[in-house]
């Protein structure tokens, strides 16, 4: 957001605007949304990831692809590409952003109506928003914006805009790219805090985050919590750190994923216990996913070696402060509710 705000400040002529004001204000209304409650929260994503939909469909068919007057310019990126295919898997990790957030979805299991219902209807639609979405930035971007200067792009979307000539497209784009902005970090901080929150109550943290608002039914000391550390990283980090450390840390829990699905299906085989749906193709998913990942982890290794292994060591210590120091407050029988038989083995 600070980018976009920075840009058409500039373009406006108020040059040398301190966009941190704006960035303080943002995280503190989202903060106070979700602290008001998820139902606010999430239809307020809901409208603003609405609107930036249409923003990028309305800039794709803008571009008029199908002419031959269109501007898009395919044909004249670098054949071969600029950096071969050692460049497009060293930018696999930021593909793998997009998706960020989806999983995140089970964290409102306990503040929807109908978890049954609303979960996999919600992850879906989320899914498909995020393929179309994803698919249509990129083929706009790379088709108006030398790769030179994409790949230095703060509002890539908004750039695009600016590229077409059209003055109600880079107006529309410009708020379509600031919805997108908002609702990404809105996505975060409902799914860190509520992380947080069941951490908290399950006591693998203090207890003190699992606390829930008289009011409001929400997770408040989480969220107020976190407020500060999301000021930390968004006026004093660099973007691209703060980027490939989210997506480090999501590599992570994709990286236990198939491992926990293995393991799920030989402690628990198909005749031991109900199952809502059965995948005809198990284990062909895990195994794609644990593949994918570390590629992901090479590709992450090629341009930011560093803040890989900067985040290994940081899981390590806390992992070791969880097994050492919390996992003797940790009830285990209190986490278990499913009438299940015993795990095979057990």
């Amino acid at each position: 957001m600070g980018f976009l705000v920075e840009t058409v400040a500039g373009m406006t002529g108020h040059t040398g605007l301190d966009v941190r004001a704006f960035i303080v204000l943002a995280i503190m209304f989202l903060a106070w949304l979700n602290y008001r409650g998820v139902l606010a929260t999430l239809n307020f994503s809901l409208v603003i990831t609405a609107v930036a939909f249409v923003a990028v469909i309305t800039l794709f068919l803008g571009t008029r692809p199908w002419s031959d007057a269109s501007p898009l310019a395919h044909g004249t990126l670098a054949a071969p590409l600029p950096y071969g295919w050692l460049g497009i898997l060293a930018a696999m990790h930021f593909g793998l952003w997009y998706y960020l957030g989806i999983e995140g979805t089970t964290q409102a299991a306990e503040e929807v109506r109908s978890p049954a219902r609303s979960l996999p209807f919600g992850t879906l639609t989320g899914i498909m928003t995020l393929i179309i979405a994803a698919t249509l930035t990129w083929y706009v971007c790379v088709g108006l914006m030398p790769w030179e200067y994409l790949g230095q792009s703060g509002v890539p979307l908004f750039d695009a805009a600016r590229m077409t000539g059209s003055t109600a497209l880079m107006v529309f784009l410009g708020i379509g790219t600031l919805f997108a902005t908002l609702a990404s970090a809105n996505g975060c901080i409902n799914d860190a805090s509520r992380a947080w929150f069941s951490m908290g109550r399950d006591h693998y943290l203090p207890q003190w985050f699992g606390a829930v608002h008289p009011v409001y039914r929400t997770p408040y000391r989480s969220i107020v919590f976190l407020v500060p550390i999301a000021l930390i990283f968004a006026l004093g980090a660099p973007l691209d750190q703060v980027i490939t450390f989210s997506i480090l840390s999501g590599l992570l829990g994709y990286t236990f994923m198939p491992i926990n699905m293995t393991l799920f299906r030989r402690k628990w085989p198909l005749d031991t216990i109900k199952r809502g749906y059965v995948h005809p193709f198990h284990p062909i998913p895990a195994i794609v996913l644990i593949t994918l990942c570390a590629i992901t982890y090479f590709a992450v290794f090629l341009g930011y070696g560093t803040q890989l292994i900067a985040m290994v060591s940081f899981y390590i210590v806390a992992s070791l402060w969880f097994h050492f120091r919390r996992y003797k407050f940790v009830k285990r029988s209190d986490q278990f509710t499913m009438p299940w038989p015993k795990p095979r083995g057990y």
